[in-house]
């Protein structure tokens, strides 16, 4: 590609995402979204939360499938989703999950290292 064709695509995309992230609060109030597609996209933010996390906790560095119990990653995200349930407290669950993947780095079970 040419130097100007770099540029184009860069202002094109520029245009692109100024146009679509700014279509709401131009016209944001004239559009009524249905209460449904309101009710389903309360789920948005928890669907996107888990597409980032599932993979990491999921996957091995090659990205292989990794369930065993050796993957101190996922036990350790185990273990946090089961300290939410029953304190339902979000920075502590952080904190728990941390203090347990690390644990788990240090001390694995099993004797298999991480």
């Amino acid at each position: 590609m040419s130097e100007l064709e770099i540029w184009a695509v860069i202002g094109a995309l520029a245009v692109a995402t100024a146009a679509t992230r700014s279509s709401f609060w131009l016209v944001g109030h004239h559009i009524t979204i249905p209460k449904r597609v309101q009710e389903v996209l309360r789920y948005a933010p928890a669907c996107a939360l888990a597409a980032i996390i599932a993979p990491d906790l999921l996957l091995g560095s090659q990205g292989e499938l990794q369930l065993a119990l050796t993957n101190p990653k996922l036990l350790a995200g185990a273990a946090a989703v089961l300290f939410y349930v029953v304190r339902r407290n979000m920075l502590q669950t952080i904190v728990f999950g941390m203090l347990m993947f690390t644990a788990l780095r240090l001390f694995p079970l099993f004797g298999v290292p991480a």
